[in-house]
C-alpha cells in the first residue's frame, strides 16, 4: 500500500450512480476501460467523464471486478485504518462487560469488503474471500496485532467466494499459539469452541440476540431444538426455565459438544434429551409433547439455482414443527439462505400454515445480531432471517 500512483479503472456512462451512492461492488459491465494491472491492485475508480469516485481493489477475473474501499477523495490506506478503528469502537460500545465472543469486522457492513473477523475470547478468527483483501493481509495482521493484542490468530478463509476469486482455501494459524478450543462466554452462559471442527469461524455469533430471546420465552415451556449443533439455544431456554428441553442433531460431533456445553453450565442429563437424528425423519415419526419448536437449519440454498428445492424444504420443515405444536405454541424458525429474502420465507411460511391447518400470527422478525451490522448502501449482505410464530 505504498504505491500512491493509482492505475485507474473508468465506468460506462450512466454507471457511476451506486458508486455515488456507496455500494461497494462494481460489476464487470459498468466498465468502460480496465485499468492495466496486477489483479488484487488497489485502484482508482472515474465516471466515463473522468470524474474521481474513490477507491477499489480489482479483479478482472470476477464478476465483481472492483470493491469499493474508499469513496471520494479518501485515500484507500486511510479509509481502511480508520474502517478498522470504526468497527472496533463499534463493538467496545455494545460488549464491554463480561462477555467476550463477537463479531469484530463484518464485511461491507463495516465498509470492509472481502474481510470478517471473530473474537473467541483471546483469539482472532479471520476469513478473507477476495484477492484484493489477501494482498493486504500482512498489512491487515500487522494492524489485528497491534490494536487487539490477540494471543492467537487463526485463518479459516475457506468457500466458493475464494475460489471465484482465483484463491485457494487456507486454514491455519497465522500467529501465536495453536489451540483446541477456547471457553467464550455469552450472557453469562458459557460455550466450548472447538477450532478443530468449526461451523463458520467456530460458533454460530449472529444468533446472540435470538438467543437471549430464547431464555426470556422459554420459562416452563417443552422446548424442541431442531438442528442444535453444540446446545447454544437449547442451553438459554434451560437458563430460562424450560421445563424440558429436547435436542435433535445429525452430527454426533456436534451433539456431544452439546452435551459438554450443557454440563458446563450446570445442567444434569435429567433436564434435557439427545436425539441423533435427521431432523426431517424425526419430526415425521416421533410422537412429542413440545409447545416451543425452534428451527435453525443450515442453508438450504447455497446458490440461486437451489432455490425451488430449498423452498420446498423450508416449507416443509416448517409444516411438520407446525403439526407438532399445540394452541398458544411457538416457533421461532430461520432461514440463513442469501437467495431466500424475507418476503418468500414469509410466503413459504404462509403455505406451511395453509398444509398444516395451522391458525398462525408473527410476533416478531429477526435478523442477525447488532455485532454483524447491515450496510444501508450494499443490502446484499443480508442473509439471516427469523421469525417468531404464535399458534392460535
Amino acid at each position: 500500500m505504498k504505491k500512491k500512483n493509482f492505475d485507474t479503472l473508468i465506468l460506462q456512462p450512466g454507471k457511476e450512480k451506486p458508486v455515488l451512492q456507496r455500494h461497494h461492488w462494481i460489476f464487470s459491465g459498468a466498465v468502460k476501460t480496465f485499468p492495466d494491472c496486477e489483479n488484487g491492485s488497489i485502484v482508482a475508480i472515474k465516471d466515463y467523464q473522468g470524474h474521481h469516485l474513490g477507491y477499489a481493489y480489482f479483479n478482472r477475473h470476477c464478476s465483481i471486478v472492483a470493491r469499493m474501499i474508499s469513496f471520494g477523495q479518501e485515500l484507500p490506506e486511510k479509509a481502511l485504518e480508520t474502517n478498522l478503528e470504526r468497527a472496533i469502537k463499534l463493538r467496545e460500545i455494545f460488549f464491554n462487560g463480561k462477555d467476550n465472543a463477537y463479531r469484530l469486522i463484518n464485511g461491507e457492513g463495516d465498509n470492509l469488503p472481502g474481510l470478517v473477523v471473530d473474537r473467541y475470547n483471546d483469539v482472532l478468527v479471520i476469513q478473507i474471500t477476495t484477492l484484493g483483501m489477501e494482498k493486504l493481509k500482512t498489512w491487515l495482521l500487522d494492524w489485528l496485532i497491534t490494536r487487539l493484542k490477540p494471543k492467537s490468530i487463526l485463518e479459516r478463509s475457506v468457500g466458493p467466494s475464494r475460489r471465484q476469486e482465483g484463491l485457494d482455501d487456507f486454514e491455519a494459524w497465522i500467529y501465536g499459539q495453536a489451540l483446541f478450543s477456547t471457553e467464550i462466554v455469552e450472557n453469562e452462559a458459557h460455550f466450548l469452541v472447538d477450532f478443530t471442527h468449526p461451523q463458520k469461524t467456530g460458533f454460530y455469533l449472529d444468533q446472540r440476540e435470538m438467543r437471549k430471546l430464547v431464555r426470556q420465552l422459554a420459562k416452563g415451556r417443552k422446548v424442541l431444538d431442531c438442528f442444535a449443533y453444540t446446545g447454544a439455544f437449547a442451553v438459554n431456554a434451560l437458563i430460562g426455565g424450560a421445563a424440558k428441553v429436547e435436542l435433535v442433531e445429525s452430527s454426533p460431533y456436534s451433539l456431544d459438544m452439546a452435551k459438554k456445553n450443557l454440563e458446563k453450565n450446570g445442567f444434569q442429563p435429567d433436564s434435557y434429551r439427545l436425539h441423533h437424528e435427521d431432523v426431517f425423519v424425526f419430526l415425521r415419526q416421533a410422537e412429542l409433547d413440545v409447545d416451543f419448536i425452534i428451527l435453525d437449519p443450515p442453508a438450504f440454498a447455497k446458490k440461486k439455482s437451489d432455490l425451488m428445492s430449498a423452498s420446498r424444504g423450508y416449507k416443509d420443515i416448517n409444516r411438520l414443527a407446525m403439526l407438532h405444536l399445540p394452541s398458544e405454541g411457538l416457533l421461532l424458525t430461520f432461514s440463513c439462505s442469501h437467495y431466500v429474502d424475507d418476503i418468500l420465507f414469509q410466503q413459504i411460511l404462509f403455505k406451511a400454515a395453509l398444509e398444516a391447518g395451522k391458525r398462525i400470527r408473527i410476533l416478531q422478525r429477526m435478523r442477525h445480531s447488532f455485532d454483524h451490522p447491515l450496510n444501508i448502501f450494499h443490502p446484499e449482505s443480508h442473509y439471516l432471517k427469523g421469525f417468531l410464530l404464535y399458534l392460535d
